[in-house]
């Protein structure tokens, strides 16, 4: 049976003040590599890795699968090597130039109509300015979504040679909008499920697993607690937005704990 949306794991690593990066919002590099390697293994376990533009400006990369066992059973279970890495931005306004789109990854842009025009711009901006770009650097082979790149009607056949050593840097552009111009996530998870994503790791940031606890998207959470103090009225949390009323705060069940180290890994499952 069919399900109705991807099972949709939030990983996350936070300071013992419940901070996931400092008051200038830099890249949280406080985690071990203990707590890399916990990372690396839920992202092997999903079809799909979530996560917000701000997460992507801050990092300009996501995490790969590199442990050869965990790549050895993704392959053995007849999957690709690295779930599809999925951004979700309203504006689409992505730097088309740093390093994520290098990344032997496939990538997908969930995002508004006016997100997916704006991107489209910025991606066709940069191929007029490097139309001489080696082919496949993405590595990811033939694009699914070059509908949504193609090269316009006058240019000369020098130009659509270029065009076509420049596939697009998202396979696929998921445009589901609500009434009010924002992104429909319940609806995109839905149709995630019926493209056979039955797993799905979320990886911030807070603003994004806000929206996914307020329309109750979320399954699990892992959370690590680092052995540092951020402090910071302005520093995220994993769940930033608005916050919720005590009464009507979403309640957790504890499944495990684990302490490598000077770090606590904790799990829970949401309560329905």
């Amino acid at each position: 049976m069919l399900q109705h949306r991807p099972h949709t794991t939030v990983v996350l690593a936070m300071s013992a003040d419940g901070k996931i990066a400092d008051c200038r919002r830099e890249p949280a590099r406080f985690g071990s590599r203990a707590d890399k390697a916990h990372l690396e293994k839920q992202i092997a376990a999903s079809d799909a890795v979530l996560f917000g533009a701000g997460t992507l400006g801050a990092y300009g990369t996501t995490l790969t699968i590199s442990d050869p066992n965990l790549l050895q059973h993704r392959a053995q279970g007849v999957k690709p090597l690295q779930p599809i890495h999925i951004v979700i931005t309203h504006s689409g306004n992505l730097n088309p130039e740093i390093r994520f789109f290098k990344q032997p990854v496939e990538r997908w842009l969930l995002t508004t109509a006016g997100g997916a025009a704006s991107w489209n711009r910025r991606e066709n901006t940069l191929r007029d300015h490097l139309p001489q770009l080696e082919k496949g650097e993405n590595g990811t082979g033939s694009p699914k979504g070059w509908h949504l790149q193609q090269s316009k009607p006058e240019q000369n056949s020098a130009s659509q040679s270029s065009v076509q050593e420049y596939p697009p840097k998202f396979e696929q552009i998921l445009v589901f909008e609500t009434p009010t111009g924002e992104i429909d996530i319940s609806t995109a998870l839905k149709h995630l499920a019926t493209l056979h994503i039955t797993r799905l790791v979320v990886l911030g940031g807070g603003q994004l697993v806000a929206s996914l606890l307020e329309l109750d998207l979320i399954d699990e959470l892992w959370l690590t607690v680092c052995p540092l103090i951020l402090g910071g009225s302005n520093a995220p949390t994993p769940v930033d937005g608005q916050g919720f009323l005590s009464h009507l705060a979403p309640k957790l069940q504890l499944l495990e704990v684990n302490t490598v180290e000077q770090e606590v890994f904790l799990h829970y499952r949401l309560q329905r």
